[in-house]
């Protein structure tokens, strides 16, 4: 039993890269890896390939999840902002490895949950689609079907940010001091015209688009914007806004071509306690 999780330590930053592509929160994300681990636990038959052994078993838990998570709601979900990875520790970069951006997640949470689970594991993982395919209960064929569908979402919706992580940190830092100082034409001036926000806060969230729209709403965060400090968001300059007793938001941005070109904050109490910051 010790071998045995040793084993399982030496595969969990992968398990836990592909349960956090698939269902955009660390927490649940912990919680399919944990299940995977008890599953092995309990497993009496030979396991020749321990590593694909768990990463279809932490894909049939997510996918699991993800349907279940679908099937709660009621009403059709506003603005939902995937749980961002602040920081730059060791694991927060085995986590976001490959550029996994806030921007790719939230088109990722767009897709249908075969579709999703489909183009996470070849796409990310180089799982062939015959592993794939009993996972989703279809034909290899199929299941090809489903990653190409969802590549031609992901490709078409996700812009490719800039290269230079400097750039790209100069950039943030002028919306930053735009807001501070109200300075509505700085704020235009950093923004793509197509610019999307998202803002998350739970009960209360909203997505805006265009240009003015975002920098007007940039311009209420003025009296915030003291509070703010640089941090990675999922590999990418942010901010995150704490006082003394808590943090009231994280922002993750996505700058292409040199101007910032989508904005997702976080700003739900209750998620916010759930996330580790390193």
């Amino acid at each position: 039993m010790e071998e045995l999780a040793t084993l399982f330590e030496a595969n969990r930053p992968q398990l836990r890269s592909v349960a956090y592509r698939m269902l955009g929160s660390v927490s649940e994300a912990d919680d399919a890896v944990q299940e995977a681990w008890l599953r092995l636990s309990r497993n009496q038959e030979r396991i020749e390939n321990l590593g694909g052994w768990l990463t279809t078993v932490v894909a049939r838990i997510s996918l699991d999840m993800l349907r279940s998570r679908r099937g709660r709601r009621e009403e059709p979900l506003g603005v939902h902002v995937p749980e961002p990875i602040v920081g730059d520790g060791p694991e927060q970069q085995a986590l976001i490895a490959d550029s996994v951006g806030l921007a790719l997640l939230v088109v990722l949470e767009t897709l249908e949950p075969a579709e999703r689970l489909a183009f996470v594991l070849h796409d990310m993982f180089a799982v062939p689609f015959d592993q794939i395919a009993p996972i989703v209960d279809r034909t290899p064929a199929a299941a090809r079907q489903l990653a190409s569908r969802a590549r031609r979402r992901v490709r078409g919706a996700v812009p490719e940010p800039d290269a230079d992580l400097t750039e790209q940190r100069a950039v943030v830092d002028a919306f930053l001091a735009a807001a501070r100082d109200g300075d509505f034409a700085a704020l235009v001036a950093v923004l793509d015209p197509g610019v999307v926000i998202r803002v998350d806060r739970g009960t209360l969230s909203r997505e805006l688009r265009g240009a003015e729209a975002v920098a007007r709403q940039a311009l209420t965060f003025a009296r915030l914007a003291p509070l703010a400090q640089p941090v990675l968001v999922n590999g990418a300059p942010g901010f995150m806004v704490a006082d003394a007793e808590q943090v009231i938001s994280v922002a993750g941005f996505t700058v292409a071509r040199g101007r910032i070109t989508e904005i997702d904050l976080l700003a739900d109490p209750a998620r916010l306690r759930s996330i580790e910051f390193s």
